[in-house]
């Protein structure tokens, strides 16, 4: 991970071609990047997703669980370079799982394909990850981020999840069941992933902080789902999370392995977060 970040000077871009690859008018990068995008049916949010996705980035990757509308030839017309994968299973994280063997690039990013993630904020994940973060984690709850997409219910069993969380992993939290994150790729050889849910991103966050990996929260804004239903349930995906919790508190002897450092706040990456926002 070394070499990846290349600063601009004010009267000068980042070169166009080449090693790294221009971000902004002050920052370019080194590492591909990936984006994972997990999709059943939902050719009328996908012009919403694409159209805030930034032209820098490596590939699309758009996981099809077995759609029945147009969602792939919507995707190719948007973006014809997409790498689409059929997926086999079923359930969120059987997609990502699928998504996530499927990407070439150093940098992986998780957005949903209902229109609630801006495609614009991967310049801060990514920012995050190459000063030295190995996961980004998004946080609607963190400085500067929001959501107009929870109930009081969700924002209650949320809070009181990522509160039990941080209580036994020791990890600092201000989000916990949030799909929105970015990690290097080298991650995935430490946490595992084993369940084909929603809960698939509860479980990221737990093992990330047992496998004592630096982690980094992003504020990002969720908007409401443009066209579609939801098919989160509260109360029945909430005791699924809790018991994914249970089930990780269960074996200790992971975490107790972890390093004795905070890998969850860096001024450093504050600072470049900042400047690139």
């Amino acid at each position: 991970m070394s070499s990846v970040l290349q600063p601009a000077t004010a009267d000068q871009n980042p070169p166009a071609t080449g090693k790294y690859r221009p971000v902004s008018s002050h920052l370019a990068i080194a590492p591909p990047v990936s984006v994972v995008i997990p999709a059943m049916n939902e050719a009328e949010n996908l012009p919403y997703v694409f159209k805030t996705l930034p032209d820098w980035i490596h590939e699309v990757v758009l996981v099809d669980g077995n759609s029945t509308d147009n969602t792939v030839e919507v995707a190719r017309e948007l973006w014809p370079d997409v790498k689409v994968v059929e997926q086999r299973g079923k359930g969120k994280g059987d997609a990502l799982n699928t998504g996530f063997q499927a990407c070439t690039g150093d940098i992986i990013v998780m957005v949903d394909a209902d229109g609630s993630a801006d495609g614009n904020e991967i310049v801060s994940y990514v920012s995050a990850l190459v000063s030295g973060a190995d996961f980004a984690k998004g946080s609607r709850f963190a400085n500067g981020g929001g959501t107009d997409d929870m109930t009081f219910i969700r924002k209650l069993g949320n809070r009181i999840l990522c509160g039990v969380v941080n209580r036994k992993f020791g990890a600092r939290y201000t989000d916990l069941c949030y799909g929105y994150n970015a990690f290097w790729r080298h991650c995935l050889d430490k946490i595992d992933l084993d369940c084909t849910g929603f809960e698939v991103e509860t479980l990221m966050n737990i093992r990330v902080v047992k496998a004592g990996l630096r982690v980094q929260e992003i504020p990002s804004h969720e908007y409401l789902r443009i066209h579609g239903t939801s098919n989160l349930r509260a109360v029945r995906d909430g005791f699924r999370v809790l018991g994914v919790i249970l089930g990780e508190r269960s074996n200790r002897r992971a975490l107790r392995r972890r390093p004795h450092h905070s890998p969850h706040h860096s001024p450093l990456l504050d600072t470049v977060r900042g400047k690139v926002s």
